[in-house]
């Protein structure tokens, strides 16, 4: 039950954490990501049961062609456990987050941490269309301490410190009318929605 909160005193003795002082911060995997961006964006589909998902084009070749999808709609907002997982290619969606090959075994995950992850939030047509929708359901940004408030408790489950608040409202009242969705995306490319403290 250690915290992930860092002392001083403690990282000065230890920086390397040998110790054990405090509790490492630790990503979440490619599903739990997937499917957090969804639910904080309300599209993700909770239905149980039933056929499973396909992020990869539908082809009516003799041979099986593996396109992966650019688009998505409501049919692949199930949760991931619903995936269809091909063998030998990769979907396109989330290989950036150490999403194994289902070729190959793997007992143990590789965690990496790259600007290719944050750049896949930042212009991927999913990480886009999330972001938008989770801006819209912040609700009006023209009220902007009140936008960046309900935009914290919906992504992060907090309130935002007081420099969060006036940074963010700061640059949606300044940045044009794709600011909601941009200020929702650098929530959902952070740090503090993809790891658990």
């Amino acid at each position: 039950q250690q915290g992930a909160e860092l002392k001083p005193a403690n990282l000065k003795a230890d920086p390397e954490n040998k110790l054990w002082w405090h509790r490492p911060a630790r990503r979440l995997e490619a599903e739990a990501i997937r499917d957090s961006i969804l639910f904080v964006s309300g599209k993700l589909d909770l239905r149980m049961g039933g056929p499973g998902f396909s992020l990869f084009e539908p082809n009516s070749n003799y041979v099986r062609v593996y396109k992966p999808k650019e688009t998505f709609g409501p049919d692949e907002f199930r949760r991931m456990i619903y995936m269809h997982k091909t063998r030998m290619h990769s979907d396109g969606v989330f290989g950036a987050f150490d999403c194994p090959d289902g070729g190959q075994i793997a007992p143990k995950r590789n965690v990496s941490t790259t600007p290719l992850q944050a750049l896949w939030m930042m212009n991927s047509p999913f990480g886009i269309a999330c972001a938008d929708a989770l801006a819209k359901r912040a609700g009006n940004p023209a009220q902007p301490d009140e936008w960046v408030s309900k935009l914290h408790r919906l992504a992060l489950q907090r309130q935002p410190s007081r420099d969060e608040t006036e940074l963010m409202a700061s640059f949606l009242r300044t940045a044009g009318p794709e600011a909601p969705r941009q200020a929702a995306q650098a929530l959902l490319a952070g740090n503090a929605f993809s790891f658990v403290d």
